[in-house]
């Protein structure tokens, strides 16, 4: 029995050393793991870091603020242009077209041209003289009248120049298209005469120039037939500036001759001997003594013989033609001896005459 007892007390004390043994391994290993992580912990995601956050909303607004400083200077470039454009001291001249507002007062604004006489037409004051005047100072005097005639309180007035003929170039003459070109930035004589569409076939190439600022500067320039030959004559155009472009001087050439025309001088001057050689030369049944220069001058006109035979032996000076001159070579006494004789002829056998036209 006792014995009994003795098993039973060492087989409890094995199983309560043994519980220890597991208990202790068990804290061990929890000691080993750590703290476990929380529920809330798990369920709370992890944010980004503030300051990427930051540096964005930074370079953003940098961005805006970049745009905002592009808008601002692209506008003031634009105002800036304007007042170039509308500079006060730009006077205002017979033709220009003007918009003329009032501040605050819409139903005044208009937009008219200036007349010959340098008047405007503008509602309620009627006709305003503002020719020659600045645009500041035409601004300042249809405030003054708007003031004056009791319409407007405290007037502020803008003036905007639309077109300015001033500032335009004039092209006449024997170009295609004649009228007013821009003078926009640094423009050359031949710059205009391109935008006026060239020459025409009559076009002379002595080409005036008349300045606008200094009319005793006015210049003629002798072009060559082909402006790309020599650009030293392509002379700067300024604002207000008039091109001239004259018609050729036309020498005609008719009688016996190859080919009877009327012959361009555009350029430099053209003698006798000359004008027979375009002309065809002088066929052989031409009268050469006979050869005379037909001019009109302020009495009427005048004859004045040419002495072609000596002229072609070197033995007399070459004259130089005029413009409108009609050189005249005759047939010769025996061609038209002949010729009537034909004419008769002809009108023997059928009875019709021939009415012949002698020189």
């Amino acid at each position: 029995m006792e014995f009994g007892r003795f098993n039973l007390a060492r087989g409890g004390s094995l199983c309560a050393f043994a519980f220890v043994l597991l208990f202790l391994s068990s804290l061990d290993a929890l000691a080993q793991q750590g703290p476990a992580p929380s529920s809330t912990q798990n369920a709370i995601p992890t944010l980004p870091a503030a300051k990427p956050i930051s540096e964005a909303a930074v370079g953003s607004s940098s961005v805006n603020a970049n745009s905002a400083k592009t808008g601002e200077s692209t506008a003031s470039s634009k105002s800036a242009a304007a007042a170039d454009e509308n500079s006060p001291s730009l006077r205002l001249g017979p033709g220009d077209l003007i918009e003329v507002g009032v501040y605050n007062v819409p139903e005044l604004s208009t937009k008219a041209r200036i007349g010959n006489s340098g008047d405007v037409y503008l509602p309620l004051i009627d006709y305003v003289h503002v020719g020659d005047l600045t645009v500041e100072e035409a601004q300042a005097l249809i405030e003054k009248r708007l003031e004056d005639g009791g319409f407007v309180r405290g007037a502020h007035v803008t003036i905007f120049l639309d077109e300015s003929i001033a500032q335009g170039v004039t092209v006449l003459g024997e170009v295609v298209k004649p009228g007013i070109y821009p003078a926009i930035g640094d423009r050359k004589l031949f710059d205009l005469i391109s935008a006026a569409g060239g020459f025409t076939q009559t076009a002379g190439r002595k080409v005036s120039i008349i300045r606008q600022r200094d009319p005793s500067a006015a210049m003629t320039v002798n072009l060559p037939r082909n402006l790309a030959d020599d650009l030293q004559d392509n002379v700067e155009i300024l604002p207000g500036d008039m091109i001239s472009v004259p018609r050729a001087p036309i020498i005609y050439v008719v009688g016996d001759v190859g080919r009877p025309a009327g012959l361009l001088v555009d350029n430099g001057t053209l003698t006798v001997l000359q004008a027979l050689a375009l002309a065809g030369g002088p066929n052989h049944t031409a009268k050469l003594g006979a050869v005379r220069i037909i001019r009109k001058g302020p009495t009427g006109m005048t004859e004045t013989r040419v002495p072609l035979k000596k002229m072609l032996e070197a033995k007399a000076a070459d004259i130089t033609l005029q413009a409108d001159d009609i050189l005249f070579v005759p047939l010769s006494g025996i061609r038209m001896a002949a010729q009537e004789t034909m004419q008769a002829g002809i009108s023997a056998a059928t009875g019709i005459a021939v009415i012949a036209a002698h020189p």
